[in-house]
């Protein structure tokens, strides 16, 4: 596939703004720095920080067996995302396609852009319908957003469906990994190098337990990678994220050790829900939350917030009647949910 003809025209002639930092890259280095307009004193932040995440990038690289060249940082997913749009769909022309139920921010996005949204429901198993979504597309899709594992139906899509859909769409395959870490599924970015129309976001908000620093993750071709490097804002990742991001990212052994726990509470929660009698359905879950069907999830969900339990009321989403969801908590935070539920 070209991917450069999916590009809109202005992004393929665009210069990008050259930072003080991107004239000169070692900023850590024994020189006297007067030509970024900084404040001169030492706050341990008076600097601008490295445009490019160079240590974070070259950690993650590391970690998921990529080059540096093949990753881009934004300020979370959403920057990520929104940068996907900007890249290659033509407001007022272009469309892109989404599964519901799904992340709400495609649709956000897309609107934000200008961009139409063409939506194909999934089936009842919460699978891809490979055949009406590739009937669905025309000249002008330019994106195809999947979610896998899904939020808010927690499954992985299946592994042949995925590969039809990157082999047979002409646009731009989004696979959004948010909740891969807590899933026996394989990334798509040992595929990255198979398929030039794959991007694969990621984020540490979940598994690193980040989620406040702000910190999303694209992995792409170099060549996807440069164009979204042309067009992101030049310090879009501030240094305390930068910081705070790379101390997580050495410390796997912890990260691994939350995501097991997360796992077996996942697994002991499942089976404690499994006896609550108002509970109909429980969706099998690769991510850290479950979805559940219940006899009335507005009146469930009212319930257990003025026992002081918030959970997320997905009772308004297409194949989601009647749904809540449950985040995974800790050990304690599970056993006041079942007491809860098994009060009401």
């Amino acid at each position: 596939m070209n991917v450069e003809r999916l590009l809109r025209e202005n992004i393929k002639t665009i210069k990008a703004y050259s930072s003080a930092r991107d004239e000169y890259k070692d900023a850590s280095s024994d020189m006297v720095f007067i030509d970024a307009n900084e404040n001169p004193f030492q706050t341990n932040v008076n600097r601008y920080p490295d445009p490019q995440q160079s240590y974070v990038k070259e950690r993650l690289a590391e970690i998921k067996d990529v080059t540096t060249t093949q990753i881009l940082l934004g300020n979370g997913s959403d920057e990520v995302l929104d940068l996907i749009f900007r890249a290659f769909c033509e407001p007022k022309q272009d469309n892109v396609i989404t599964l519901p139920p799904t992340y709400g921010m495609y649709s956000v996005l897309a609107d934000l852009n200008a961009v139409e949204i063409k939506r194909v429901l999934l089936d009842e198993s919460f699978e891809p319908k490979v055949s009406e979504i590739l009937a669905t597309q025309n000249d002008n899709s330019k994106i195809l957003f999947l979610c896998s594992p899904n939020n808010p139906t927690a499954n992985s899509f299946n592994t042949n469906k995925v590969e039809q859909l990157l082999r047979d769409f002409k646009g731009i395959v989004v696979i959004d990994e948010a909740y891969i870490d807590f899933s026996n599924q394989e990334s798509w970015i040992s595929r990255l190098n198979d398929f030039p129309n794959l991007i694969v976001t990621q984020t540490l908000s979940k598994a690193y337990g980040l989620a406040g620093i702000r910190l999303g993750i694209c992995f792409a071709s170099e060549y996807i990678i440069s164009v979204l490097n042309k067009i992101k804002p030049p310090y879009n990742v501030n240094q305390l994220t930068q910081n705070r991001a790379l101390e997580r990212l050495n410390s796997l052994d912890e990260v691994n050790l939350e995501v097991k726990s997360i796992l077996k509470e996942r697994e002991q929660l499942i089976t404690q829900l499994s006896d609550i009698s108002f509970i109909n359905t429980i969706y099998r879950s690769d991510a850290n939350f479950v979805l559940v069907k219940v006899d009335d999830a507005n009146k469930r969900y009212s319930q257990l917030i003025e026992k002081g339990v918030v959970v997320r009321n997905r009772t308004t989403q297409p194949l989601c009647e009647n749904c809540l969801r449950f985040t995974i908590g800790t050990v304690e935070e599970n056993k006041i949910l079942i007491k809860t539920l098994n009060q009401l």
